[in-house]
């Protein structure tokens, strides 16, 4: 998934410009897209995002044996379970440029014992590897105000993002409106409604508990607004509460549209965009939203506050703060004119800083100037 969505054109933008690239993960039903799109070789390595020693181990053989038989110039890891592999393994077998890309850190929401296992790993991550890349500002400065890596392996690429965005599909221009009226179908969807749409794993971590509750206090004094979750649950990592899963469940103004690629498409048909996560590297869906200049309230966590500036061209609530999400919710609804002013600057922002083409130049550069 991390290929075919993070990341994808990366791996066939460093081809096409002369690199041989080996693409390495877990086996899974985006594979054999991702061969066909990227034009890459690629290798299947059993990886689990939970904490499984014995199968990490396995992984971790696997990944030194490809590395001893293929002698990469350089290993680039994303994902924390995949980069501490990684770097551990290209370390064990002789690679000399090992990059690793934070994209975010899930420790930043946990506790006790699972937080201090995520720490360490994160720091040996950090150790094992001989560049690290933040993909933010404000994450780059998380990571040296917790020392967890060496500042003189850090650094950015260009002002930020993992990949950039594709602004040719990201498009308002772009669409297909046969393609558009299904998505209308989907939500029945009803012009005289305003409809606040959040993309993204339906799951604690993403603010669902602030987001559904704020909704509801919103919608109690006006029946007119929608609330569409695009995305899928999850049972085993970070689910939701028996409270909060029951009133986006029952509740007669929440449309649960499930998984989608083409999210772009509800983005169209919606008035605002909300993004209410407890933590994020660079999230790509904010970048998705302003792209489609569809208006932006976003939490104050790294990531989003490199992308969104407030009252500038969006709006940002503080983090799991209930009353402040609906306070900033009825403050955009209330002057739907001014926020439309704002989607359409943050287009201007994305244009200028984190459009895709121009964030894997900048990457193709730091490779050739690392392995010099």
């Amino acid at each position: 998934m991390a290929l075919k969505v993070l990341l994808r054109g990366q791996m066939r933008y460093m081809r096409e410009h002369g690199m041989d690239v080996l693409m390495v993960s877990a086996d899974g039903a985006e594979l054999k897209d991702v061969k066909a799109f990227e034009q890459c070789r690629h290798e299947i390595v059993h990886m689990t995002r939970a904490i499984t020693p014995l199968q990490d181990l396995k992984s971790l053989w696997k990944l030194y044996r490809l590395f001893k038989r293929e002698k990469p110039d350089i290993i680039h890891s994303h994902t924390p379970k995949a980069g501490l592999l990684a770097m551990l393994a290209g370390r064990l077998a002789g690679v000399k440029v090992r990059v690793h890309t934070i994209a975010g850190l899930r420790f930043m929401t946990a506790t006790g014992m699972s937080r201090r296992i995520m720490v360490a790993m994160e720091k040996l991550t950090g150790k094992m590897a001989t560049h690290v890349w933040p993909n933010s500002r404000s994450l780059y400065e998380y990571v040296v105000d917790n020392k967890l890596v060496n500042p003189k392996k850090l650094s950015i690429i260009g002002k930020g993002s993992s990949n950039g965005i594709d602004l040719k599909r990201f498009s308002k221009s772009s669409l297909d409106e046969n393609k558009l009226q299904q998505f209308r179908e989907l939500i029945n969807f009803d012009p005289s409604l305003t409809y606040i749409v959040s993309i993204g794993r339906v799951v604690k971590d993403k603010g669902i508990y602030e987001l559904a509750r704020a909704f509801d206090r919103c919608w109690q004094e006006d029946k007119d607004l929608r609330l569409v979750l695009v995305g899928g649950f999850e049972e085993h990592l970070d689910p939701l509460d028996e409270e909060t899963l029951k009133l986006i469940q029952s509740h007669p103004a929440v449309i649960l549209a499930g998984w989608h690629d083409e999210v772009e498409y509800f983005l169209s048909i919606s008035q605002l965009f909300v993004h209410a996560s407890y933590r994020e590297g660079f999230p790509n869906v904010v970048l998705q939203a302003g792209a489609m200049e569809c208006p932006a309230l976003v939490s104050r966590i790294p990531g989003c506050i490199d992308i969104v500036d407030d009252l500038e061209n969006g709006l940002i609530f503080n983090v799991k703060d209930t009353e402040d999400l609906f306070n900033k919710l009825k403050f955009a609804l209330n002057d739907m004119p001014a926020m439309r002013e704002r989607a359409i600057r943050l287009r201007e922002k994305i244009e200028n800083n984190f459009e895709r083409g121009y964030i894997q130049a900048k990457l193709k550069e730091r490779y050739e100037e690392i392995v010099k």
